[in-house]
């Protein structure tokens, strides 16, 4: 039978945010129509993942932080890609 006292805390810590990740990024990864939405959808995105993988070396805040920052920036440019093409 499967406990899931068998698993270590990172593993269901990096399990969790790649399955919250992976879901959210295909939710919202084609709804950007500009730069500011694709931004601010990135941004959300790159945080709960920087959290996420933060948390794993007690660094949960500074990780959030960098995560939103890179996501705002790649959201931003996805965006801008996305109303350029006229999607």
């Amino acid at each position: 039978m499967f406990h899931a006292q068998t698993l270590s805390r990172s593993k269901i810590v990096r399990t969790m945010t790649a399955i919250v990740v992976g879901g959210s990024f295909a939710l919202t990864a084609g709804g950007c129509d500009n730069a500011l939405q694709g931004g601010a959808s990135g941004a959300a995105l790159g945080a709960l993942a920087g959290m996420g993988l933060g948390s794993l070396s007690g660094n949960m805040g500074k990780g959030a932080a960098a995560g939103a920052i890179i996501g705002g920036l790649g959201g931003a440019i996805l965006g801008d890609q996305n109303n350029r093409r006229g999607d």
